[in-house]
Order: C-alpha cells, then structure tokens, then sequence
C-alpha cells in the first residue's frame, strides 16, 4: 500500500464504515486519474504573493451583441485589467435552473449563452481561474434528479430523504423555506432535504457514488484549466438528524479527501471553503493547514462597512486583533462585496444585537434590501442586506448621503488590499455600478440589486466618460497596481494592528524577508484627524515615504492631518 492509498484508506474509513475502503480508494484515484504512487506536494508552501489580487465576475456580467460573454469579460480582463488581477473567480458559468447559476443542471457542460470550454481554457492563459464547485446541492431540473424520481442510477440514490415526522429543529437554516420538499416518485412519495430552496435538492454525500461523481468532475475542471476550487455552501454538506447539519467532522473529513487528492493530481491547485458562518465556526476550515488552503474573511464586509458608516474602527480593530495569523500554506481571502449580501451571522458576536439593527437601518436608507433565514425555533432573522457597495457608502449612519461617497468607496478598497490576505474585488465594485432595482424587480430576487449586466458598450461608454463609474476604475487600477508591487502586502506578510483611536484604522505590515515595513493608516470619519508620526515609532535610519502621494516622511515628530477618508501608505522602501 502506498502513502497516498494509506492516506486515502483512511479518510475514507472515517466517512465509509461499512464500505470496503481499500476497493473504494483504488475507485477514487481510478475516477480522479491519478496513480497510487503519486508524489505528495511539498507541505506549507504558499502559491501567491503579493501580486495576487482576485476579480469575482458572472460570466455574462458583460454582454455584447457582437461574442460570447465569456469573450467580452476575456477582453476586459485582457485589455482593462491587465497588471491589476491574478485571478478570475468566474461564478457558476453551467446550465441552472434558479440563482443565477448555483441551482445547477449539468455539471461538465458551460452554459451555450455564455460560451465553451475553450473560452474558459483560453482565458486561464492569461489569469487563474476559481471555479465553483457547487457541491452541496443541485437543480430539481438536472437528470440526477430524473432519474431518481424514476427509479434508476445514476441519481435514484443521490439525495437526502427524511421522513416529514424527523426531529429537525436542531438543523441550522440560512433561509426561511420548509427544509423538506415532498415529491412523486416511481415508489410512492417521498421528501427530499433541501436547505436553500427547493429547486436547490442537497446532495447525499453518504452515498459514496456521489463522491465519486464530483472526482470526475473535478478533473474535467482541473482538465480545463481550472486550478482554484472554491466549494459553494460546503459547510452543509454532511445531514446527521438531530445535529445542527452544519460544520459536522465528516465535513471536515471529506474536505481533507479533496484535498488529499486534488494536490496530489495539481500541487499548484488551490482549495477555498465558501462557509458563511460565524467567525470562530469559519476559522476551523483551515484544519492544521490540511483542509483549506483559503477561508473567505466573512466578518470583513460587515465590520468595514459599518466602521466606514459610523466613523468608530472599534470592532474592526478588536475583531483584526483576534484573528490568528494564517500558516504558511494558508491565507484568508479577503473581500468587501460578491455576487451575494453583506452577511450579518459572521457579525454575531462581533456588533451588538442594537449596532446591526442600526446597520441595517443605515443600508435600507441607501436603498439594500433584507433576506432572512429562520432560526431553530422558527423566528424569522436577518440574514443578509442586499445592496451595491456604491450605495453602501453614499453616506454616514448619522447624517445620511453626503459628499464623501468616492473617497469613502476608495477608502474601503484600499483598507481590503492592504490587509493580510488576498483581496477579491467584485466586478461591480471595480466600476462602482449602483443598486439595480429593476433587476429586483424583473427577478423577484433581493440578490439581483447586485448582479447588474453591463452591455459592453453601455459600460465602455461609462469608463471613458466624466461620470463616477471612470473616477472610480482608475482609482482602483492605479491602487491594485501599486498594491501589487509591495512585497510587505504578500498575503502571509507579518500583521500588527496599531492602537491610533476611534476615527484612524492603522496597521504595520512586514514583508516576509524583513525588507520592507508598511504602515497603513486610514481616516475612516467624515472628519479631519491629526497624529504625529512618533505615534508609529518610525526606525529613524530609514527613508519613509507615503506610497501614495509620494511624499517623504523623514521628521520623526511632524504632525499629519488626513482629510475625511484619506489614507497613507508609509514605506521604508519606495516601490
């Protein structure tokens, strides 16, 4: 037996009891391609720096009249964002039924309104591409789902049935809809486990044929050029009645059989837990560095959208200084807004019960809109606020809109990619597109005030223009593009936060091989606010310069006075 079959057996004796482990892992590396000799990747080994920087874009986000989707959003990448990103988190781009492609219908087939195969290789020459790896549930339209309620394989064995009189009140719900959908089958009737919606029928992972179908494919993914792996909502994944069904050990198990198998087939292959869940919960997907390689900072976008409202970086500031740094090997991924809602579970804990009722107040006034889930003993509670990030910051929580919008949005951009980790920009916060509320409308989804489509012109005409939309795209190219040429912002760079009051948001990063120190200090008020350089205990043999102004720094005792929403990048090395 070789280590990697040992390794394998083992996992797989956790999840598999009453299986034959070892026929069962020779099915496994048979199904994934991979040979039982195959070399184990070198451990702890980081595959980013500080030029990784994330773009999260739907493959239709931009559409033209003229191409494929996935050919405008390649030309964009190409021509727009070149020397930005590293990265293209390319959202669900398969055949759906419901939720803007995470209801989905066929897994080895890209979605013919979006493009093919080979756009999607083609693009991963130029950038990385992440993949969603939609693996707790799929559509009620997809043929597994056909077959089952026929009686035949695949599929008749692929989902999770609990009769209707099943004690599930302990089972954590993030929406608001019965968890059990009945349905007519060939053998009389039956009810189907279905956390999000009831197009959305979870998977049954207890079933070891289903693991075997997502090894398939996973490697036509890896096959295609995908090498980033993020696994949708995978904190459900495992149904145990009478346990809360989420962040279960056999959770936690099967993610490190992916693991296992996928870094052996690609050692440069990267795995994210997409766990929308409270912060310590979130943070046990690491493992010991044998589990994920990214967990998403889901206390970010609520802590930095309310420290930027109300002008108090104090729960930020507490929440930075409890975060562990990541082992080498691992990092966080950081971001402010995505295709989905600023999540308020991940703040529990974080803001009082009084602060995200005030929060969420604050965003209804610019326009979001709320999604609830029901708690365990069935009362409804805000889930998510959905709303574009521009409108998040038109204004304060005090006064209401106010002038400050552009440096406030900049602001919030230049905190994220400053921070330890890599930070993920949203297409729709790179272009600064507004609420779309007809889009709410026409879909009856909260969740589309944030999944505008761009028609290419439309927004090539935005960009080059005097409007906020170019304003706001040439500051973030000019940020990202310097970002990227500090080694102290490498994603696993040494991180102090820095005790400089309520209204500046400061913190010292140092790159790994102790060449470069970065101070990052931010005025997040609508004030002005004054420090004195001694405050950062400055080493008085460097040259310090603001890496944004390009102004030196070198009077240890000067005063420096930050206008509302302005920043400083102080380096002791000049990019």
């Amino acid at each position: 037996m070789t280590p990697l079959q040992q390794r394998l057996a083992g996992h797989l004796q956790l999840l598999y009891p009453q299986s034959d482990v070892m026929e069962l892992a020779d099915q496994c590396l048979a199904q994934f391609g991979l040979g039982a000799d195959a070399s184990a990747p070198v451990p702890h080994r980081n595959l980013w720096d500080e030029r990784d920087v994330m773009l999260i874009s739907y493959g239709d986000s931009l559409r033209s009249e003229h191409e494929a989707p996935l050919q405008s959003l390649t030309r964009f990448v190409r021509t727009q964002l070149h020397g930005c990103i590293s990265t293209v988190h390319l959202l669900p781009f398969f055949p759906y039924s419901s939720d803007d492609g995470f209801s989905v219908m066929d897994y080895t087939t890209v979605n013919p309104s979006l493009g093919s195969w080979e756009q999607i290789s083609g693009l991963s020459q130029d950038v990385k591409i992440m993949g969603d790896l939609v693996i707790n549930h799929c559509s009620s339209r997809s043929l597994w789902f056909e077959n089952y309620k026929a009686g035949i394989e695949p599929g008749a064995s692929y989902f999770v049935e609990a009769e209707p009189d099943t004690d599930l009140s302990a089972v954590v719900r993030p929406r608001t809809s019965p968890l059990l959908r009945a349905v007519k089958t060939a053998a009389g009737e039956r009810h189907l486990w279905c956390t999000f919606s009831h197009d959305q029928l979870d998977l049954n992972f207890q079933n070891p044929r289903v693991l075997l179908e997502f090894l398939k494919i996973i490697r036509l993914y890896l096959d295609n050029g995908i090498r980033w792996f993020r696994l949708d909502a995978v904190a459900f994944l495992w149904k145990t009645p009478g346990t809360p069904c989420v962040n279960l050990p056999e959770t936690h198990e099967l993610i490190r059989l992916l693991r296992l198998l996928i870094e052996h087939l690609a050692p440069d292959a990267v795995i994210i837990t997409e766990t929308n869940i409270p912060n310590q919960e979130n943070l046990t997907y690491f493992g010991n560095a044998n589990e994920a390689h990214l967990i998403y900072n889901f206390s970010l976008p609520p802590l930095l959208i309310n420290t930027l409202l109300t002008g108090s970086c104090t729960h930020l500031k507490n929440w930075l200084m409890t975060m562990p740094p990541a082992q080498h090997g691992t990092t966080y991924l950081n971001f402010i807004a995505s295709h989905d809602g600023i999540g308020l579970r991940p703040a529990e804990g974080l803001l009082s019960d009084w602060e995200l009722q005030s929060l969420i107040a604050t965003l209804q006034r610019f326009g979001g809109r709320i999604s609830a889930r029901t708690t365990a003993s069935g009362e409804s509670k805000p889930y998510e606020i959905n709303i574009s990030l521009w409108d998040a910051l038109r204004g304060t929580s005090s006064q209401g809109p106010d002038p400050w919008q552009f440096a406030r949005f900049v602001c919030a951009a230049a905190i994220m990619a400053a921070l330890e980790g890599i930070p993920a920009y949203y297409i729709h916060s790179l272009v600064a597109t507004g609420n779309d509320n007809e889009r709410v409308e026409n879909t009856g989804s909260y969740r589309a005030i944030n999944r505008h489509i761009w028609q290419q012109d439309a927004l090539q005409q935005a960009l080059i223009g005097d409007t906020h939309h170019a304003r706001v795209f040439d500051a973030m190219r000019a940020l990202l593009r310097l970002r990227r040429q500090q080694p102290a912002f490498h994603p696993n760079a040494t991180q102090y936060t820095l005790h400089t009051g309520e209204a500046l948001f400061a913190f010292w990063r140092q790159s790994i091989d102790r060449r470069q120190s970065l101070f990052a200090v931010y005025n997040i008020s609508d004030q002005p606010q004054s420090f004195n350089l001694s405050e950062l205990n400055l080493i008085a043999t460097d040259d310090w310069v603001d890496l944004i102004s390009g102004e030196a720094h070198n009077d240890r005792m000067a005063q420096i006075t930050l206008m509302p929403y302005q920043y400083l990048w102080l380096s002791n090395r000049r990019s």
